[in-house]
């Protein structure tokens, strides 16, 4: 696993496809957290946000490296076609704790707020939940879902959109909506745990869904 790990890395940073959604989390951070003050939420739930886009994005770029013929060649060198899928959620999932790491610092350093021990784990656990649900997104919009990248870029528009933006959908917009409306970072951590759980079984659905669509188109 390690060795695919670091095979999708090398192969990342060739292709540079990391730099546009890592350029879009920059600056939708930077825009939506500078300067702030007051309590943590909003500027948590806004630097989430950010992630969610970025990271499904992300997720779409990275498990799309390999033609489906490398893809088949790598699946044969790694023993099994979900060692592959493994190794590629897994270096975007580490990207991802990269970015969550500055999403959670950045807005301390750019605003002026006294964070409290609740407000960091609700800030970290707000990254988590709309990174998981983003790379959730990436895997069904990726390869071997849609071999098509334009199918693909509409298919991940739609789910994003869709997740941000319809009231009260769970676990993006329903934990967007509590961070923004509520500064008691202590009264809305268990609930934010719990939506945590539900984008990790969401992720773990879409990765069996691609993995069983990889198994039978080979």
């Amino acid at each position: 696993m390690t060795a695919l790990v670091r095979y999708t890395f090398a192969l990342a940073l060739h292709s540079q496809r990391y730099l546009a959604p890592l350029f879009l989390f920059t600056g939708l951070t930077a825009v939506l957290t500078v300067g702030g003050s007051g309590p943590l939420p909003p500027a948590y739930a806004s630097s989430a946000a950010a992630l969610f886009v970025a990271s499904a994005w992300l997720a779409v770029a990275l498990s799309s490296l390999d033609e489906p013929s490398q893809r088949a060649v790598l699946a044969v060198s790694a023993g099994r076609p979900l060692r592959v899928l493994l190794g590629s959620l897994a270096t975007v999932l580490l990207s991802c704790l990269a970015l969550s790491v500055v999403g959670l610092i950045f807005p301390l350093w750019a605003g002026s707020y006294d964070p409290g021990p609740a407000d960091l784990a609700l800030g970290a656990v707000a990254q988590l939940t709309t990174a998981l649900t983003g790379v959730a997104i990436g895997v069904l919009c990726a390869r071997p879902v849609f071999r098509r990248q334009g199918y693909a870029l509409v298919a991940a528009l739609a789910l994003v959109m869709t997740a941000l933006f319809v009231p009260g959908l769970p676990p993006v917009n329903r934990l967007l909506r509590l961070m923004s409306a509520s500064p008691d970072s202590a009264a809305l951590l268990p609930g934010a745990l719990g939506l945590l759980a539900g984008a990790a079984v969401l992720l773990a659905g879409a990765a069996a869904l691609a993995h069983a669509v990889a198994v039978r188109r080979d």
